[in-house]
């Protein structure tokens, strides 16, 4: 009798064991394939044409150039990426943002354009407007070119997330833990947006921190508080880095995100390019490695009729571009650069 159970359990125990090691045999061909897909689908990303420089084929040939390209010398493995989310209401650009990650050394840089900054462009139809935003009424290829001009630097890339998916990307994430700056008391029922803070420590869901965002100022007849529009940038790159922090400490999640961005974001990056970074984000120190910024201005300037413009301070916005965004390996100068100026 005691035999006919040893046997049993020897029995069931190699049944168990049989399962396991064909649980184990279909995993490790599943992670093989997905290691494999990795890497033939990876791509490394190209980079824009600069526009401070010439094509190459527009360049003459001869020997004092030898046939090289003239112009600017890009770094090996930096990026810069456009940034932005649009106003449902009005169609322009409610936030504008510009990123640059050197892959190589592992540092990057966030930058804020102040939505009212001021520019002198024609749209593609011919209409003449003064403030960036407004670019993003044109499309997203005519706000990617005239950051592109503003800055005298290459856009290689953007992003434009909806209002709409921003919430669910940060639920994807937990939520962040954010200090609200100030006391927020705002409404505006034909956005179906409502928002209601108090200043201090908040956790923060996917829609409570798209409404961070979003504020501006109260709702007259309420609480004024002194919250400028460079003070609101500062705020939506606090929050896009508490984002990334959490998505790099959480790997496991990266093909839900690319999942979402791939369905949700309007973005030129292809999946083999976005894949290209997952590989080196891993390895990035948000603490020390990253560095971010508002360009400085006055906004209070009048245009061509058009108030409170925010015209850009050349010199202390040059600073900034060449300790941030740089993407070359030589200085960027003004002369690089199309800040108008009203005066």
């Amino acid at each position: 009798m005691g035999k006919r159970v040893l046997r049993r359990k020897k029995s069931f125990l190699r049944r168990v064991a049989g399962t396991l090691y064909g649980l184990l045999v279909a995993l490790s061909a599943v992670v093989v394939a997905l290691y494999v897909v990795y890497h033939v689908i990876k791509r490394e990303p190209t980079m824009a044409q600069d526009p401070a420089s010439p094509p190459a084929a527009s360049v003459p040939q001869g020997p004092e150039n030898s046939g090289e390209p003239q112009g600017l010398t890009r770094k090996e493995g930096t990026y810069t990426v456009l940034l932005t989310c649009p106003d449902e209401a009005s169609g322009n650009a409610d936030s504008i943002m510009v990123a640059m990650y050197d892959t190589v050394n592992q540092q990057a840089g966030l930058v804020s354009i102040p939505r009212d900054t001021l520019v002198d462009r024609a749209s593609p139809g011919g209409n003449r407007y003064y403030k960036i935003n407004s670019s993003y009424h044109y499309g997203i290829e005519e706000l990617k070119e005239a950051v592109s001009d503003l800055l005298g630097i290459p856009i290689d890339y953007y992003v434009a997330i909806e209002v709409d998916t921003f919430p669910e990307l940060v639920d994807m994430v937990g939520g962040v833990d954010f200090e609200i700056p100030v006391y927020m008391d705002y409404d505006d029922p034909t956005q179906d947006l409502h928002i209601h803070f108090q200043r201090g420590m908040t956790h923060l869901d996917g829609q409570e921190a798209m409404e961070v965002c979003r504020f501006r100022h109260n709702n007259e007849g309420k609480i004024q508080v002194a919250y400028t529009d460079v003070e609101r940038t500062q705020t939506q790159q606090q929050i896009l880095t508490l984002i990334a922090q959490k998505m790099l400490a959480q790997p496991d999640k990266i093909p839900g995100y690319l999942e979402l961005i791939s369905e949700h974001v309007e973005t030129d990056l292809e999946l083999g390019e976005m894949l290209w970074f997952v590989e080196p984000a891993l390895g990035f120190d948000l603490s020390s490695g990253l560095r971010t910024a508002t360009l400085p201005g006055d906004g209070t300037v009048t245009y061509h009729g058009w108030t409170y413009c925010y015209e850009l301070y050349p010199e202390e916005v040059l600073d900034i571009l060449n300790e941030m965004l740089n993407p070359y390996t030589t200085p960027i100068t003004l002369e690089m650069t199309d800040m108008v100026q009203a005066s």
